[in-house]
């Protein structure tokens, strides 16, 4: 009897675990940006400036600004930026005023996050395509990251054919 009650609870875990999981992965992104696509696509993006992701990739970084991305909810939004490569959006990055409400919608919607210690981060991710990360900055604001795996494999992916050019032309 206790092997089919603990079976029971493993496999409800696991199954509450995936449908969040999976919410994850059907949102793809914050409200309707989403990782992966055209930053043209974003209405109020901006052009803010040229950066170096991972020390290595040409990437443009864009301000949002547009009335549907101020709110979460009630709480406030502070700011919207994403990040693109070769004109695709690979990370969108949320910073609002901290408020214990973001933290319990997300975790509604995602499910119980994974602590890192290292970074005091709280995590969700779907291995090899998305991540989200909800870090503080400071006492009174916080971050989300929202991450495509896609997109950096794809950014290590034009770097290894940049390479094969290089040693093809000894």
């Amino acid at each position: 009897m206790r092997l089919i009650f603990l079976t029971g609870t493993i496999l409800s875990f696991f199954s509450v675990s995936s449908q969040d999981i999976a919410e994850l992965t059907r949102r793809n992104g914050f409200k309707d940006i989403k990782l992966g696509n055209p930053v043209d696509s974003v209405k109020g993006a901006t052009f803010e400036k040229d950066i170096i992701e991972l020390k290595e990739f040409e990437a443009k970084q864009y301000e949002i600004n547009n009335p549907a991305y101020e709110k979460i909810g009630e709480a406030e939004v502070k700011s919207v930026e994403v990040k693109a490569y070769k004109g695709l959006i690979y990370e969108i990055i949320v910073t609002t005023p901290k408020d214990p409400r973001i933290m319990k919608g997300l975790e509604k919607s995602y499910g119980k996050a994974t602590y890192n210690l290292r970074t005091e981060t709280y995590n969700w991710h779907v291995p090899k395509q998305i991540s989200l990360i909800y870090k503080g900055l400071n006492k009174k604001e916080v971050t989300l990251t929202y991450r495509s795996y896609a997109m950096v494999k794809l950014m290590y992916s034009d770097k290894q054919k940049k390479v094969e050019e290089i040693a093809e032309d000894f």
